[in-house]
């Protein structure tokens, strides 16, 4: 999917890396529910909510380097998750199986969003 600027929550919505990283942050509230462990919760849900955040709010802004920023950071934040559940399978916070899923889920997303960044970057430089 292209995005082309314009406001249309039906066209973001419809962003496979958006609806990925969404799903991603609901499942990682569902594993954290029981931990007891709020430091850790906390800044592991919000690295999660940061990246569908982040697309959302970069594709609102339209077109162009606002729009890109906003999609590196949703990038930087995937690497901040994938250490988070890394350390979270090490320490016992999160069952093995599910961490190792949620990890390579979060480097999908990295990838998919250096992709949309480079598009997005030969669309800028071409205007």
């Amino acid at each position: 999917m292209v995005l082309t600027g314009k406001c249309d929550m039906d066209a973001l919505e419809n962003l496979e890396v958006w609806k990925r990283a969404s799903r991603l942050a609901v499942d990682l509230y569902h594993a954290l529910a029981n931990c007891r462990e709020y430091n850790f919760k906390d800044q592991a849900t919000r690295a999660a909510l940061s990246i569908p955040s982040n697309v959302a709010e970069g594709y609102e802004r339209g077109a162009g380097r606002s729009r890109i920023q906003f999609l590196k950071i949703a990038k930087g934040s995937c690497g901040e998750l994938w250490t988070q559940l890394m350390i979270g399978r090490a320490a016992g916070f999160l069952e093995a199986g599910e961490s190792k899923r949620m990890e390579q889920e979060a480097k999908e997303l990295s990838r998919m969003l250096y992709g949309l960044i480079g598009h997005f970057e030969k669309q800028t430089d071409q205007n």
